[in-house]
Order: structure tokens, then sequence, then C-alpha cells
């Protein structure tokens, strides 16, 4: 790959946060972060209090990369058809013809994912991993290029299912927003005295401009130390005592995947440990399964990983 390939990712990707920034006030890591999932074909959960711009910060990375984009809003009574589609029977031709819902287009946004049974969940499972839909047993592909940023309310039980591991499990990463500081509210505030900054986003990438950002990101080199190391530290979050279940084989592609396009945005075409330590809490602590007692220790997904990360040695070639 080509050094110019790279720098035009990094131009062209830094209009895309410089875009989303201009909304979403101080979580730069959280914006870099949820680029880096666009850029590898992985889909993102933002979990967090509301209030705090997932939505926004949905609605905003959608703008700046242009394609379709639709919005599912999840409650308890929405059926897998309100998602996926459904065939019509057409009187004029005596036919059915199918119907396609709002699952296709580019960018979904899966607004309160948590309010939707684990019935209607079970429709994005083959949409999300197999990129198609499958209805009355004929598939149709969805859209290339397929992006889910789905949100979830963590503090409301109320009409709130929790998301199935199978689900979490297809989430390439679960970020957080966060509270922000004083002077980023204070920003806020500022910002919205006469309209929502959203109105003021632009369209930062061409029609085929992301198809091609994810194929350099795919030529991203990679040392098989750095494919050994991604491997030791997901064979640890199976071995430790505080876990019943362990992030799986599509962990650790999705943790190299993760760590190749953060590589990317930092205008190299190899990966270093350093790209694969920046993704590995969000990438894994989410596919984690705790035992009870693991809470009632303090120790947490996040806090497992981020020990795991200190136990496992750095390849010797980029041990400094």
């Amino acid at each position: 790959m080509s050094a110019a390939s790279i720098t035009v990712l990094r131009d062209k990707v830094s209009s895309v946060i410089r875009e989303i920034e201009g909304v979403i006030v101080g979580k730069q890591d959280t914006v870099r972060l949820a680029v880096a999932a666009l850029l590898c074909n992985g889909h993102v959960l933002v979990d967090d209090i509301p209030g705090v711009g997932k939505t926004t910060l949905a609605k905003a990375l959608a703008r700046t990369i242009g394609g379709s984009f639709k919005r599912i809003q999840f409650t308890p009574d929405l059926l897998p058809a309100d998602i996926t589609g459904t065939s019509v029977f057409n009187q004029k031709t005596c036919e059915f013809e199918f119907r396609p819902g709002p699952i296709f287009a580019n960018v979904v946004l899966a607004d309160e994912i948590n309010r939707a049974t684990p019935k209607t969940l079970s429709s994005l499972l083959e949409c999300m991993e197999e990129l198609q839909v499958t209805v009355d047993g004929v598939t149709y592909p969805v859209p290339r290029p397929f992006f889910i940023i789905a949100t979830q309310n963590n503090v409301e039980r109320r009409s709130a299912y929790p998301l199935p591991e199978s689900q979490l499990d297809r989430f390439l990463m679960r970020l957080s927003m966060g509270y922000p500081d004083k002077a980023g509210e204070t920003k806020i505030l500022e910002n919205q005295l006469h309209e929502h900054p959203i109105a003021r986003v632009v369209r930062a990438l061409g029609d085929e401009d992301l198809s091609s950002l994810q194929d350099t990101v795919r030529q991203v080199r990679v040392d098989p130390c750095i494919s050994e190391y991604v491997v030791e530290i997901v064979s640890r979050t199976r071995e430790r005592s505080e876990t019943d279940l362990g992030a799986s084989p599509r962990g650790s592609i999705g943790l190299l995947n993760a760590g190749r396009a953060m590589a990317a945005l930092a205008g190299r075409d190899y990966t270093l440990p350093d790209d694969i330590k920046s993704v590995a809490i969000p990438v894994l602590a989410h596919r984690l399964m705790m035992k009870p007692d693991a809470a009632l220790k303090g120790i947490t997904a996040e806090r497992l990983v981020m020990e795991i990360l200190h136990e496992v040695a750095v390849p010797v070639a980029y041990d400094r």
C-alpha cells in the first residue's frame, strides 16, 4: 500500500471527525473510535445515560458520510417485520412483492435498542454478520457499505430488555459518552442558542469514498507477532476465574481489525501493539460474561481487560 493512500485516508477522515466534533464537544476519543469502527465495517453500540449525545453522535456521523440513512425507534411492540420488511400481495399482478424495511440503508440508527424484545432483536443478527436479510425464504442483500449504530439507555429498567450475548457479540465496539466537563457543557449551551448544531454538519465524503477508505484499512500490514499478541489477550479473557464466558474468535478478528483502523487514522500502513491496546476495552469488554461474585469484588469487564493488557507481554520487536 502506498503512503499516498494512507495520507488520503487521514485527510478525509480528519474532515469527518472535524464535522462531528463540531456537534459532539469534548469527546474526541469516542468520536475517533466510532469512525474507526466504521472504517473496518463494524457496528457500534453507544451505551450511556440519557441526554449525553448518543443519538446526536449517530446522526452527525450519518450526515458526514452521506449515503442513505434510516432511523428505527425501538419499542416493546416493534416486530421483526417492522425492521426487515414484509411481503405484500399486489392485487394487480396477483403476486407477493417484497417491501424492504428501514434496515435497508447505508447507515441505520437503532435508537434505544434495548427496548425491543429478544424476538425482534434476533432479526438484526443475520444482517449484522452476513449483510443480508431473509424474509419468507428469500434472501436480500443490504446496501454496501452497511453500518448500524445503536444507542442504549443503561440506567432505565422499565420496558427495557438486556441485550442477548449473541447480539452484543455482533457489535464491534461498545462506547460510552459520559458527562462533559464544565467548559464542554458551556460550549454545548452556546452552540444551541440559535439552532441545533446538527443542522450545520455537512457531508465530508463522496459516494465512493467510504468504500475506498475501508479497502485502504484492509491493506494495513499486520506482523505475525501482532496476531499472536491479539490471540494471547483474547485467550486470557477465557482463562480468568472472574469470567463465565470470554471473548470469541469474532472478538479476536474485531480487535485486530479495529487496531488496523487506528493505525490508519494515525497515518501508518502497519499495526503496532499500542493500536491494539487503544481499542481493547471497547472491543472486548462487552463480550465478556462476568461471574456474579466478580461484581461483589468490584471487578468489571473493563477493569479485567485492563489487567490483561498489563499482564500480556508486548512482542519483543516492539518492546521499548
